[in-house]
């Protein structure tokens, strides 16, 4: 089917029109949308509404100038309308696509920063872990002058508790690792001395002491001053009488050197 429009003084085309072509030639155009906003009584009642004519050959429908201009009109309206639909879906896609993008590298920051605080958590806690569990020896660049277990009149268990680290009066003794102070004055036999709680549960003493620098209760960490060496108590001259212990008490006493090997210190 064809459109046409009358121009000039043509005689107007017959009437004489087949009603099911008229319905099925407007149905039509009201399909594609192009006369869909025209009612089919207000087109009928006005000389310019739309005709078919049978022409033999193909059928046409006529309409008029005004018609023709409001339905040119009319389309362009719905090809504006399409265009500024497509250019606000492609709107929404790109915003939609950079919403995920910025989503995206922020869950990576996110992820990224929680990584760095948790391996930042492990180092502290290795550090602290190994700052716990240094040893060091008790008096820095000294020997064993007597050993552990070695026989005297001198002790009056018969043999030795500890060993002897050779010092001069008023050297600085330390704690061999880090623990809590369960005991500092005078212990008798031992003169001044210090006693140690680790934390591994394992007790450290520290005797003869010419002054003593710590108190009960504190916490201390290896290679912290906790005295001067000295000669106080049964001695026979100054040096710093060391014994590990698995208790606090005299009597649970346990080999010293093996001890400080065992946690890492060369003796």
């Amino acid at each position: 089917m064809a459109f046409t429009r009358p121009t000039g003084k043509h005689r107007r085309p017959s009437r004489a029109v087949r009603a099911g072509a008229n319905v099925a030639g407007i149905a039509g155009l009201a399909a594609t949308g192009v006369v869909a906003g025209f009612a089919a009584p207000a087109l009928a009642a006005t000389d310019d509404a739309p005709r078919v004519e049978d022409t033999g050959l193909t059928q046409a429908l006529v309409i008029g100038d005004d018609t023709a201009d409001r339905v040119g009109e009319q389309a362009e309206v719905q090809r504006s309308a399409a265009d500024e639909a497509a250019i606000r879906l492609q709107a929404e896609a790109a915003a939609k696509k950079q919403a995920a993008e910025v989503k995206k590298a922020d869950d990576e920051a996110k992820r990224k920063a929680e990584a760095e605080r948790k391996e930042q958590e492990r180092v502290t806690r290795e550090q602290e872990r190994q700052r716990l569990n240094l040893f060091v020896s008790p008096i820095d660049g000294s020997y064993v002058s007597t050993g552990y277990k070695a026989s005297s009149s001198l002790w009056s268990s018969g043999s030795h508790t500890g060993v002897d680290f050779h010092a001069e009066s008023g050297t600085s003794v330390h704690a061999v690792g880090a623990g809590t102070i369960v005991e500092a004055g005078w212990g008798g036999a031992y003169g001044n001395n210090v006693v140690i709680r680790h934390n591994d549960g394992t007790y450290t003493q520290y005797g003869h002491l010419s002054s003593i620098d710590v108190s009960v209760g504190q916490s201390v960490t290896a290679g912290q001053q906790i005295g001067l060496s000295g000669a106080t108590g049964n001695v026979t001259g100054p040096h710093l009488h060391f014994e590990a212990r698995t208790a606090p008490t005299y009597g649970s006493d346990i080999d010293p050197v093996e001890y400080l090997r065992e946690h890492g210190v060369s003796v």
